[in-house]
């Protein structure tokens, strides 16, 4: 079984740590394919940013079919995810998402802890999209400031332990909300008083799941592939799957 991890994000650094949290946890029978956006944004924080690298994650999908059997768009916000699975015809997955379904299996409330206040409203209304605010606790973030965005992880460190303890007051299940934290949760689940889920591994295992009980995805109902049509200036692969060319 052949995964895409695929990062809306440009930043390299991003997909390794992304991939590298997902291995941890796939069957030895899935392998992992890296593929990161040239462009759009070296870390993904506003709807504007948001809406740019969906699009391009639609034309990411579009360029590499034939090479994966279901993909992960891992980034915590979910870019493009309900077109992907409207257009394509493998499963999809993502990371807010699945994070929060997961979560719902662990505890009873759950809670996002993530490294930069400006994400909290963004964040907050991938809750809403799921209909899930009755059991949602809030979004976290430390008082600190991070610096370079491959190694937030790393150097903030503590600042997001001592968040995760504050969020484990109100919440069974911790979700450590963003691609620069990937990875994270296992390393300092000892220092945490609730469950911490990584999100990329949650979408990882549901994309496994999903290609072994839905090999064709969400391709029917609402989210049966559209009627063929032409477009202007779109990239040239993605463009093709749509006018049906391919």
């Amino acid at each position: 079984m052949k995964l895409l991890i695929l990062n809306p994000n440009t930043t390299q650094a991003l997909t390794d740590r992304l991939a590298a949290s997902a291995a941890r946890v796939l069957p030895d029978d899935a392998q992992i394919i890296r593929a990161t956006a040239t462009i759009g944004f070296p870390y993904i924080s506003s709807r504007a940013e948001a809406q740019i690298a969906g699009a391009e994650a639609l034309a990411m999908l579009a360029s590499l079919q034939g090479e994966y059997d279901a993909a992960v768009i891992a980034a915590f916000g979910d870019p493009g995810l309900t077109a992907a699975r409207e257009l394509f015809d493998k499963p999809v997955t993502g990371m807010s998402e699945a994070a929060m379904l997961t979560a719902l299996s662990l505890g009873e409330r759950f809670a996002l802890v993530t490294f930069a206040p400006a994400l909290v409203a963004w964040y907050g209304e991938q809750v809403t999209r799921v209909g899930l605010e009755k059991r949602f606790a809030g979004t976290f973030t430390p008082d600190a400031s991070f610096g370079e965005i491959a190694t937030v992880a790393e150097d903030m460190r503590a600042p997001l332990v001592e968040t995760c303890n504050r969020a484990a007051r109100e919440a069974d299940v911790v979700i450590l909300a963003g691609a620069p934290i990937a990875g994270l949760a296992g390393d300092i689940a000892e220092d945490v008083p609730a469950i911490l889920l990584d999100p990329v591994q949650a979408a990882a295992m549901q994309a496994y799941g999903l290609c072994r009980l839905r090999p064709k995805g969400s391709n029917a109902g609402s989210f049966a592939r559209p009627p063929a049509k032409e477009s202007t200036g779109l990239p040239g692969a993605l463009a093709a799957w749509i006018a049906r060319a391919e």
